[in-house]
């Protein structure tokens, strides 16, 4: 307890730390405030079937992601998922189209057009599902008495500009968490969200198994202990990196203490998972599509069979394209965040080699085959992870809102922001000379 005093105590003396934790914490409270705030012209009293519509299956998952927000018709009704759908329109069109492979090869100029390029395609996306959410409210239980204006175009119009200048505003909180803050600000908002419905949903677990005579505190008990080391696993997974021994033949450093090092040995990490809790969101976003596609097409057997199977995301067919969809993603992302060429060049140019392997290319292709043959596995894993909650569901009888944290997108998610989160002020701990979270000590002096 004194070592987390003490680290505590030494993150708000760092001024710059400080003021960006605080910046964090104050724009997610903005967020969370965000969500709470009904559409103008919405009674919310009547409002009771859309929360029941909204705990189980696709509905439930996406109102997680919103924190609560989809359920109470806010003006943050469509959460950060429109600017995900766009982040991934975007980096799937990279691979078709010259013009975007041009500026991803054009580093930070680059980069910031195709952030520029991603947020008009996620307005875009917001202009049509805006309208689709007003409209679908009635379907989800929402009565013609709950639309104080009717439905008219006096209340459509202004609502569609609200939401979609929600989202827009979401986004920019998401970004300034990223710039000015601690951690990457979508995922933060996106973690955030899920963590608001979890004590509820652990509430709601807790209940049942005390009173409906279906395994007591005991089997609660089980229950948390499966959570924690199902939280293990994430963390390894997580955390898990291969090695790559890498020799210089010749190294200097300025200052005088490091000059002339003859087969000076590093390595370079090879994450198991180097993608991270992105194929988790890319696939999630998709999997929405097969229900729609379904209902849309509902007159035909198959349209009829979709619709069914792919609403239930505790069902077999749902689970199987789900991990099937992490697993491609998984290579996706991987194959366009890990450079390894750009990386083999990098080692040639600073002097260094992998023994046994010829710089250069050579090197590049080797990289890659590793990287190929651990991603197999962490893509799998990461697959596991994510069908957890159905697997849970089904052999344990746990509630559909309580197995969502068993692993699956929510934990995934979760323990991924948290550990990049922690990383982060960890950096800023050590680059100001003190121990960081992750390692116990004193401070370190400065010369």
């Amino acid at each position: 307890m004194k070592k987390f005093i003490d680290t505590i105590s030494n993150i708000w003396k760092i001024e710059e730390l400080r003021q960006r934790i605080i910046l964090t914490l104050g724009l997610l409270l903005v967020y969370r405030f965000g969500t709470r705030i009904v559409l103008p012209g919405i009674d919310t009293t009547q409002l009771t079937q859309l929360n029941t519509a909204a705990e189980d299956g696709i509905l439930g998952l996406l109102n997680a992601f919103t924190g609560g927000a989809f359920a109470n018709a806010s003006i943050f009704a469509l959460g950060i998922m429109p600017y995900i759908s766009a982040s991934i329109v975007v980096q799937l069109m990279g691979i078709a189209i010259p013009y975007l492979q041009k500026l991803q090869k054009e580093g930070e100029s680059g980069r910031k057009t195709i952030n520029q390029i991603t947020r008009w395609l996620t307005i875009g996306i917001c202009i049509v599902q805006a309208p689709a959410y007003l409209y679908g409210l009635g379907a989800l239980g929402v009565p013609d008495s709950a639309f104080v204006l009717g439905k008219g175009l006096d209340f459509i119009v202004p609502a569609v500009i609200i939401l979609v200048t929600g989202c827009v505003f979401a986004m920019w909180l998401g970004e300034k968490i990223t710039d000015k803050g601690i951690g990457n600000g979508i995922s933060l908002l996106i973690m955030i969200g899920i963590i608001a419905t979890m004590p509820q949903s652990f509430v709601q677990e807790f209940v049942s198994r005390t009173t409906n005579n279906t395994g007591g505190i005991m089997f609660m008990l089980i229950e948390v202990i499966v959570w924690f080391l199902v939280i293990l696993a994430s963390v390894l997974l997580v955390m898990a990196v291969r090695q790559i021994p890498v020799q210089y033949a010749r190294r200097t450093a300025s200052g005088g203490y490091e000059k002339n090092v003859m087969g000076a040995r590093q390595y370079i990490p090879l994450k198991l998972n180097a993608s991270g809790v992105m194929p988790i969101i890319f696939a999630q976003a998709i999997m929405f599509a097969p229900s729609l596609l379904g209902r849309t097409f509902n007159n035909t057997t198959v349209g009829q069979w979709m619709e069914v199977q792919f609403a239930d995301i505790f069902g077999l067919a749902y689970n199987i394209l789900f991990g099937v969809l992490i697993i491609i993603f998984t290579y996706f992302y991987t194959a366009i965040t890990v450079p390894t060429n750009k990386m083999a060049d990098d080692l040639k140019r600073s002097g260094g080699f992998i023994p046994g392997i010829r710089p250069g290319k050579e090197t590049g292709d080797y990289l890659d085959k590793i990287m190929s043959l651990i991603t197999l596995p962490g893509s799998v894993f990461l697959a596991l992870l994510a069908v957890l909650p159905a697997i849970v569901v089904k052999l344990m009888d746990v509630q559909a809102g309580w197995a969502l944290f068993y692993g699956g997108t929510s934990l995934l998610i979760m323990v991924g922001v948290a550990i990049d989160t922690v990383q982060q002020v960890n950096s800023y701990l050590l680059n100001r000379h003190y121990d960081g979270l992750m390692k116990t000590g004193k401070n370190r002096k400065v010369a």
